[in-house]
This record gives C-alpha cells, sequence and structure tokens, in this order.
C-alpha cells in the first residue's frame, strides 16, 4: 500500500519501510547493543548513547552567569561566585554522561523523518538540548536510514564543536560546559567518568605479562604506569618483596619500569596486599629514606632501634648537635657515647670518646668510611675530639714518664730533687717516688733499707760525678 511523505512522494510502499527499518534495527543492535531499545512495530525507540573520547580531553565546567563574561579559560586564578563556590573547574575526562533521545519511526520511515519526542542529557551537563535537537532533524534525508549516523555523531562527541562548546585553549582544545551549578555537577562528571572506566576495565581482557594468560579486567590490577597484571601473581610478588624487606622492587613488574626504577604508591599498594603488610611497606619505605641521611642514629634501646634524625637549626661546636630524641620511646642519649643525655657542657666518658677517635683513626684519610662519620657527626667536631684526644695521649705520657701518682689520691707528683720518700699534701699519704708503693707513715725508710727489696740504697738517686759537676767560672784562678 503507497503513502504520502513529508517530502510529497505518494509512492512509498509500507512493506520496504518495514524492511528498511527492520534492517537498521539489526545493525544497531548488532554494533550498539547497549545504544538502543524499543519496539519497532509501535514505531517507539529509545536511545542511550554517551560520549566517549578516544583520548582524554579536558572539560572545564563554567557558571552559566559568565558565559557572556569568560575569558582566559587557562588562567590558573579561579572565579568566585556567592559563598566563595568557584564557578570554575576542570577536569580531564574519557567520557560524558549519555544523552537519552526517545524516537518515534513513522510508518514511512526512512522516507519520512523521525520524530524526536524527547531529549535529554544523564545530569543535566548538556546546556543546549534544542539546538542539538534541530541538528539532528537537519541530517536526515530522504530514504536514508539516520539513527546510526546520530549514534556516531553522539558517540564521538563531534557535535560539541557544531554546538560552540569547544575552544583552544594554550593549543590544546577544551570543552566548555556552562552549569548553573557547577559545583555539584563536577563530582557528578567525575563519579560517572571513573566508574565507566573501571567498568570497561573490568569487561576487557588483558595479559598478565607475569603468568602469560589472559584474564579478565575484573581479576587483574592496572597500575598508574597502565601496565596490567593478574591480582593473584602481583599479590604473590609484593608480598615476597615486603616479606623479605626488598621494599625497592614493590613496583610494576615490567622491564621498563623495573629499569627506570618506578615503585608503586601507597593506593596501589592498598589494593593489593592486607593492612598489616601495608604498614611494614610504609616502615621498610621510611627506614630505607632515613638511612640515606648519614646523619641518623638508631636510638640505642634494644627494643625500639627507631631511627633518630639530627636537631635542626642547631650550631656545630655548641654541644646541643650531639642531642638525640627519639620520637617512638622518647629516650633522650648522645649521639657520641649512646648514653642518657649529659648535657651540652658535659662530655661524654673518656672510654667511649676514645673508641669512637681510634675507631676514625683506623680508617684511611679521604675513605668514604671517614666521610660517612664527618658527616654524620660534624667534621669540625670530630677534628676537635682527635685534637683533644692527641692532647690527652702527650699529656698521659708525660706524667708517665716525668711523675709518680700517689697510691691513695692518684694525684701527680713530680719530683725536682731530694730523696724518694714522698708524702702527698693531698692526703697525706707516704709513698716511694721511685716504684709507688705505699709505705708505713710510722717507719717509712724501712722500704729503703731492706736488703733484697727493689728500693733497697735507694732513698737517693745518685747521677754520676761527671753529670752533676759544673765548673765554676773563675775557680781555677784561686
Amino acid at each position: 500500500m503507497a503513502a504520502q511523505t513529508s517530502s510529497g512522494r505518494t509512492d512509498v510502499d509500507r512493506a520496504e519501510c518495514a524492511s528498511l527499518q527492520g534492517e537498521e534495527w539489526e545493525v544497531l543492535e548488532s554494533i550498539y547493543p547497549d545504544c538502543v531499545s524499543g519496539n519497532l512495530t509501535s514505531g517507539l525507540v529509545k536511545l542511550e548513547i554517551p560520549i566517549e573520547f578516544p583520548e582524554p580531553r579536558t572539560v572545564y565546567i563554567l557558571d552559566d552567569r559568565t558565559q557572556l563574561s569568560t575569558g582566559n579559560l587557562g588562567s590558573d586564578t579561579a572565579v568566585l561566585g556567592p559563598s566563595s563556590i568557584p564557578v570554575s573547574s576542570s577536569l580531564p575526562l574519557t567520557t560524558l554522561p549519555p544523552l537519552l533521545l526517545d524516537v518515534l519511526l513513522p510508518a514511512t520511515y526512512p522516507y519520512s523523518p523521525p520524530v524526536i519526542q524527547t531529549l535529554h542529557a544523564t545530569n543535566s551537563w548538556l546546556p543546549s538540548c534544542l539546538k542539538l535537537q534541530r541538528m539532528l532533524l537537519e541530517m536526515w534525508q530522504d530514504g536514508e536510514g539516520l539513527l546510526y549516523n546520530w549514534i556516531e555523531l553522539i558517540r564521538s562527541g563531534e557535535f560539541l564543536e557544531t554546538l560552540g562548546m569547544c575552544s583552544d585553549v594554550n593549543g590544546e582544545e577544551v570543552i566548555r560546559i556552562y552549569h548553573s551549578a557547577p559545583h555539584l555537577l563536577t563530582p557528578l562528571l567525575k563519579v560517572y567518568d571513573q566508574s565507566t572506566q573501571l567498568t570497561r576495565f573490568s569487561q576487557t581482557s588483558y595479559e598478565c605479562q607475569i603468568c602469560l594468560t589472559a584474564i579478565k579486567g575484573a581479576r587483574c590490577i592496572s597500575l598508574s604506569c597502565s601496565h596490567v597484571f593478574c591480582r593473584a601473581c602481583l599479590e604473590d610478588f609484593w608480598r615476597l618483596c615486603i616479606t623479605e624487606g626488598d621494599v625497592g622492587h614493590v613496583g610494576c613488574p615490567d622491564p621498563q619500569c623495573v629499569k627506570a626504577g618506578r615503585e608503586a604508591n601507597e593506593e596501589e599498594v592498598r589494593r593489593v596486599v592486607t593492612e598489616e603488610e601495608v604498614r611494614r611497606w610504609k616502615w621498610l619505605r621510611e627506614k630505607r629514606e632515613l638511612e640515606k641521611d648519614p646523619s641518623i642514629i638508631h636510638c640505642p634501646m634494644s627494643f625500639c632501634q627507631r631511627p633518630v634524625l639530627k636537631p635542626t637549626n642547631v650550631d656545630d661546636g655548641s654541644g646541643w648537635e650531639r642531642l638525640r630524641e627519639c620520637p617512638d620511646c622518647g629516650y633522650s642519649f648522645c649521639a657520641y657515647c649512646k648514653r642518657t643525655w649529659h648535657g651540652p657542657l658535659s662530655d661524654c666518658p673518656i672510654s667511649m670518646t676514645e673508641s669512637f677517635v681510634l675507631e676514625y683513626l683506623a680508617l684511611p684519610e679521604g675513605s668514604p668510611e671517614r666521610e660517612v662519620l664527618e658527616r654524620r657527626f660534624g667534621r669540625n667536631n670530630i677534628r676537635k675530639l682527635v685534637a683533644k684526644y692527641n692532647e690527652e695521649q702527650a699529656n698521659k705520657q708525660w706524667l708517665d714518664s716525668s711523675t709518680m701518682s700517689c697510691p691513695s689520691c692518684q694525684v701527680h707528683v713530680e719530683k725536682s730533687l731530694g730523696c724518694n720518700h714522698m708524702t702527698c699534701t693531698k692526703c697525706k699519704t707516704h709513698f716511694c717516688y721511685r716504684c709507688g708503693d705505699k709505705l708505713q707513715a710510722n717507719d717509712p725508710y724501712v722500704h729503703f733499707s731492706t736488703p733484697g727489696h727493689r728500693c733497697y740504697s735507694k732513698l737517693f738517686d745518685f747521677q754520676s760525678i761527671d753529670d752533676e759537676w759544673q765548673p765554676v767560672e773563675g775557680f781555677d784562678l784561686l
């Protein structure tokens, strides 16, 4: 049966139209099964068309009140509206929420144009639906299917440029969306984009580069470097690295990323391993970073061992640069002797200082080990300790060779002349200057008069007459 179309034709066969509609419908269902639904018998068709970009596009969400006065969209200064709500924001998006179309196909379609009953954008992000509707209807040509062209136009986002929603900002083509409440629309677009990418990822199969098996994305992990691995392989690999303390390999196992030293961030690690393993991973990373600083010292408490940093804003040589306070157990100690903090003015025990200086002097001059100690404790501080140690050693050598210490109070005494019987002026102890033995106060000379004793007849130390005799000038004239 023939019918008259909007173009004035009266020879259109309804059976032919129904056949063409059926063929177009089969094509749409095979290519875009998620975009089309409806009943051809009644002629009602529903289209749900998402906008998908091949690459992320920068999208500006602007307050529609500023549409006439918008200046440089690339400016870093955001325009503020009432209640300090930003009216301009930008997002990198790969998808936009779908457009919903209710379309009525006349019995004579495609020789008659379709009727768009409603056109609506999910989340109301499209400000000019009427303009888009007119543009879609203008695409109709007598006898040609139109729905496929509509889907392609909307899905690719090409209509945005026709609607004047695209502009060039610093050499980049951006999309402008004017909205009455940009602060509400922005998070909606962001959530939709993330959920769409997640759904797309979950439904796609990927080859794990560890087990070389094709696995659905729902059982895989996509890292920030875009490499994909199955969750089971990555979990086993990272868990082994964390257990063995090899925190540097908790990252992408791809050879290129391994060569570049790319490590996983905290969000990626939390998606793969347990919370306990995350805590250990964070502790290992912190420990590694602290150990790069040569000035750090581990807490001397055996149950703690926390790396402790050198205090800041402290002058070398003031004494306070030796102070360390453990942030975990609160122990305050000296960086040199590792004992409880004894103040900036009190010296460390001699034995502790001496062992440190001997360790330093035993290292070759200019060696990396010496440089580590100098960076940790300060080169000037170590030089002062070495100078003080050398002075103390010289004093000790002189005292050992030229004095004798009191056996009671250890005061050193130097004899200028006289006998070897000494009386300490401090504690009144009698002692022998030759051997250092304590003498009897009531009979001190028995020590020198006992035959067989090492100091027998040594009350005086006689030198040779030649050494003692000094000629007197003019004496030979007498």
